[in-house]
């Protein structure tokens, strides 16, 4: 019993000063609970008994967090028991304690552990994610056929309280599917963890959430549909098999356009059904419904209207020219 009262008189001398954002909640020979914290959402408590013929056999091991999953809390305390198991016949507690603080920092993604197996799940063999603990980032490589996405994204220290970063490296789509694919999955990012600008009056009180599955899913999905998707007045398939083929010219017929539903078009068929009525409250995307935003026709309804009419005015007119010479 001298040894176990021994390890306890150490621990209340030594935990708090040596060991980072630890605080002792219990120190009894029936349970030793102590709180270690990073950040906010990086915290757990470890709860810790004797058994009997300690320290001849390991510390019974209990962790708890109200931020980091079961699944990692169930690994991390097999590891823990492992660690035990190293320290029989040695005073246990303070070595396993530091061990956990160091493990907690030198594994930052483990905050966001669910949403790396989610993310896991959703992606083919034929993509990658690979987890870089001590640049607390994910290194993504998302593909669909012959057309490929890769990049990086950052998670913060204080994650899920600010937003992850996304950096394209490296995709071969067009240009403007590029800054399509950055500039969203930023927003979406941004969204998470910034309350909106104008709440409504009936809306929760605003709290950060995890970007990360957000912001790859959109990445995932975007990248994924294209290869395969239609033209939505020609239905024929936008993108070539090869993406070396794809038309860089914006003038072309066959430039792909994209509008802000999400929706894609060649851009001789866009041209043509936005310049053709109806114009009343916007044209409308064929598939959704949604009201068309391009830079390329920004006309408002009214003014797309006058100058169809005037153009139909001028082709009457050339027509009875026609019509005289005749």
């Amino acid at each position: 019993m001298s040894i176990i009262h021994d390890e306890l008189q150490d621990v209340k001398n030594h935990c708090e000063s040596q060991i980072p954002g630890s605080k002792i909640v219990a120190c009894v020979s029936s349970l030793v609970r102590i709180d270690l914290r990073r950040t906010k959402y990086k915290q757990l408590t470890a709860c810790l008994q004797f058994p009997e013929l300690y320290p001849q056999k390991p510390l019974i091991v209990e962790l708890k967090s109200k931020t980091l999953c079961d699944k990692f809390l169930n690994g991390l305390t097999k590891i823990c028991d492992e660690e035990c198991k190293k320290l029989l016949g040695k005073p246990q507690i303070l070595k396993l304690l530091k061990f956990l603080r160091l493990f907690i920092d030198e594994n930052p993604l483990a905050v966001c552990s669910e949403e790396v197996s989610l993310i896991k799940r959703t992606l083919t063999d034929a993509d990658q994610l690979k987890l870089k603990q001590k640049t607390s980032s994910l290194s993504l490589h998302i593909t669909q056929g012959l057309y490929f996405l890769k990049a990086k994204v950052i998670v913060p220290d204080v994650y899920p309280e600010e937003q992850v970063q996304i950096e394209l490296i490296d995709c071969n789509y067009p240009k403007n599917f590029q800054k399509w694919f950055s500039g969203q999955a930023t927003e979406i990012a941004r969204q998470c963890v910034q309350k909106p600008l104008k709440p409504k009056p009936k809306d929760p009180v605003f709290e950060p959430k995890p970007s990360l599955w957000p912001t790859i899913q959109f990445l995932i999905d975007e990248v994924k549909r294209y290869p395969s998707e239609l033209c939505q007045l020609c239905k024929e398939k936008c993108f070539p098999a090869d993406p070396a083929d794809n038309i860089t010219e914006e003038g072309d017929e066959k430039h792909i356009e994209k509008v802000y539903c999400g929706h894609i078009f060649h851009n001789a068929c866009l041209n043509i059904y936005m310049k053709t009525p109806p114009f009343h409250g916007g044209k409308k995307c064929p598939n959704c419904k949604k009201r068309i935003y391009h830079e390329k026709w920004k006309l408002t309804p009214k003014l797309a209207e006058d100058r169809w009419a005037h153009q139909e005015a001028k082709k009457r007119e050339l027509g009875e020219v026609v019509e005289f010479f005749d």
